[in-house]
This record gives structure tokens, C-alpha cells and sequence, in this order.
């Protein structure tokens, strides 16, 4: 926290005071009474209402976690001490919420809005906001351009009085993370169906003992949604019969040519989320080994972030024992090489939803050769 300080305002409305008052001394102008009394009084004032203020709390809301382009609305609020009281007498004041790298902080024209301070790794955005604090948050838009788990704050907040002629800076330490997961593309259906042992993504269809309730999945038929179900949680919930219990589940063993290369960690994370993503949406789940991390994720929300959140902190790095997954991500730069028992192929290729599926069948030699 500091103290109360002149704004440049305040430091030229001494400076008239003083001026005022000295002729009015040499000269005996009376008259100059009428700008000395008023000024003085405004220093006065303004100095008796930040000198009276509290640090506030600081909380912030809107900054949920999301991918890579996606932008946030956050909002600021300040409370008084304890939390969840009053702030007290309002006051105007600058928010500047530090964010750290991968976080990007947009003007009204959706353009960053601040440049990188520095040039170090520690480099960091500031956004900023202006608002009367005790009456209405402050809020500012940002923007996720790199995945991970990032960090928004400390807050320091500059208040001023009515007339602008001191400030006052406080120097709030909460901070709050966000978790911004890679970009994620579409994998082909032939490729799942492969994967998933040809029937996984038909299973549904068997009309067999029923076994139990799970989220919808994209491809299930409408006659299984359970309806009642459904009604209360708001979200489509569908039957599974036990045909379903029998779908296999796929292992994922990623990691990168090089130990130190960012670029090549975050198309594995990307090719990774991809490919996990399609999978659980199938209703089939997936085991994947990244470096220093392992995560068994099922069908349903639970799973979706488990395997979101480890592909945020993917980093570069090899694993062990990958010849015994199903799907091996091999990164290398910018691209990512998906090698399977049947297929080595790019995950560029992959993606790309007019490549024929016969054309990535490996030949004997470790090549794709077209049939």
C-alpha cells in the first residue's frame, strides 16, 4: 500500500495556489483570494477522502477455462474487509490486473491492447479498467493465446478523489489461474471405428439388458435417451445397454523428438486433445502417457477435463514403453507422426477429412503405401 501522493492536476493547482498566494501578499490584490480559497479547499478535501479509504478486496469472476483463441469477459469486483461487506464510500479508480505471458488483454476493437513489458520470459501484459469502486466492478477482455495454466493477478489499484488531484495505489495479491487447453481438430471416423475395434462406435445400437445411464455421446440414437433423467440435470442422458460395457479402450503414448522443444509440445498437446476428445465422444475411453504425466480418462465431463488439463501442461520429452499403446504421437517441430500397428501417417494428413483412408496403410518398410 502506499501513501497520497499530487497527481500532475494536483501538483499545478499547488502550484497556482502558491503562485496566487504570494501576490496576494507582494501585491495586496484581494480579488486573487477567489482562486487561493477555492483551491485550497479542493487539496483539502481531496486529501481527507483518500486518506480515509481501506485497501479493498478483489475478486474476480468470468475467467473460466477454455482453448486456445477463445476470449473472456472478466469481471472485478472489490469488497470491503471482511469479505462480502461493503467497500464503504465510493472512489474513483484504475484497475491494471497483471497477466502473465499467454494471456492477452483486448481493446473495444478486439486488438491486444498493451504490449509485452520487457523482453525476458517473465515478460507479462497488464489489462486495465476504469471504474468507482463500491459501486460497479470493473471488467476487461482477454484473450487465451497460448495453452497452460496461466495466472491473472496481483491487482494494483490507483484511486483518485472527485477533482483528480491525488492518487493513492494499492497493491491487491490475489491471484487467480486459468487453464487454456491446445486446439483441437477433427480425427476421421474411419480412423475411430479402427481404433476402437471396428463396432465401438455402433455398440449402441444392440439392444441388449440395460446397464446404466451416461452422457450423450454424439451418435446415439434418440429412442435411448432417458428422458426423466434428462429433465433434471438438464442435459441429455442416455441409456446404456451392456453391449456398451464391452467397447475397448484405447491407449495414447505421446511425446517429442526433442527434449527442449516447445513447438513440437504443443502439436503433441493439440494432436493429443484431438484425438482423446473424438474417442470419449464415441463413448470410448483412453489412456494416455505423456512425459511426466499419465491420465485415464472415461466418457462423460469428468473425463473431457482430465484429459484437457494434461494436454495444457504437455511438455516436451519422451516416454516410456510407447511400442504398447495403441496410438503412438511421435512430435517432431510442428507436425505430429500418428503410428499405429496399420497406419503412419501425419496428423496434418489425418485431419484433413479428404485423405482416404487406404492410403495410410503402412508398408512392410515403415512407409505409407497406397493400395
Amino acid at each position: 500500500m502506499f501513501g497520497v501522493s499530487l497527481t500532475r492536476r494536483g501538483r499545478l493547482v499547488a502550484g497556482v495556489c502558491v503562485v496566487a498566494s504570494v501576490a496576494a501578499v507582494t501585491a495586496g490584490g484581494r480579488s486573487l483570494n477567489a482562486v487561493v480559497v477555492p483551491g485550497l479547499v479542493a487539496l483539502a478535501a481531496g486529501f481527507v477522502q483518500l486518506r480515509g479509504i481501506d485497501p479493498p478486496g478483489v475478486r474476480r469472476t468470468g475467467l473460466t477455462d477454455g482453448f486456445v483463441g477463445e476470449a473472456r469477459t472478466v469481471t472485478v469486483e472489490f469488497t470491503g474487509d471482511p469479505p462480502g461487506t461493503d467497500v464503504g464510500r465510493p472512489y474513483l479508480a484504475s484497475v491494471r490486473d497483471r497477466l502473465t505471458e499467454g494471456l492477452v488483454a483486448l481493446g473495444g476493437d478486439g486488438e491486444p491492447r498493451v504490449g509485452r513489458e520487457g523482453g525476458s520470459q517473465e515478460a507479462t501484459l497488464d489489462a486495465r479498467a476504469r471504474t468507482t469502486v463500491g459501486e460497479s466492478p470493473a471488467s476487461y477482455h482477454v484473450r487465451y493465446d497460448e495453452r497452460g495454466i496461466h495466472r491473472v493477478g496481483p491487482t494494483r489499484l490507483e484511486a483518485t478523489d472527485v477533482f483528480g488531484l491525488y492518487c493513492r495505489q494499492f497493491h491487491l495479491t490475489r491471484r487467480d489461474t486459468v487453464t487454456v487447453y491446445p486446439p483441437v481438430h477433427s480425427v476421421p471416423v474411419w480412423f475411430r471405428r479402427r481404433l476402437s475395434g471396428g463396432e465401438g462406435l455402433d455398440a449402441s445400437r444392440q439392444r441388449e439388458a440395460f446397464d446404466r445411464l451416461r452422457e450423450y455421446a454424439r451418435g446415439d440414437a434418440l429412442r435411448d435417451v432417458h428422458w426423466p433423467t434428462t429433465a433434471k440435470r438438464s442435459e441429455l442422458v442416455v441409456k446404456s445397454f451392456a453391449a456398451e460395457t464391452d467397447r475397448r479402450r484405447v491407449s495414447i503414448a505421446g511425446e517429442t523428438r526433442l527434449a527442449a522443444d516447445d513447438d513440437a509440445a504443443d502439436a503433441l498437446a493439440s494432436a493429443v486433445a484431438s484425438l482423446g476428445l473424438a474417442l470419449l465422444r464415441d463413448g470410448v475411453g483412453v489412456d494416455v502417457t505423456l512425459p511426466g504425466d499419465d491420465v485415464a480418462a472415461d466418457p462423460g465431463p469428468r473425463g473431457r477435463r482430465a484429459l484437457l488439463e494434461a494436454a495444457a501442461r504437455a511438455g516436451p520429452g519422451a516416454v516410456e514403453d510407447t511400442d504398447a499403446a495403441a496410438v503412438r504421437l511421435v512430435a517432431t517441430g510442428e507436425d505430429v507422426q500418428v503410428q499405429t500397428p496399420e497406419h503412419a501417417l501425419s496428423f496434418s494428413e489425418l485431419a484433413d477429412a479428404t485423405l482416404d483412408p487406404e492410403t495410410a496403410v503402412r508398408s512392410n518398410d515403415g512407409r505409407r503405401a497406397t493400395q
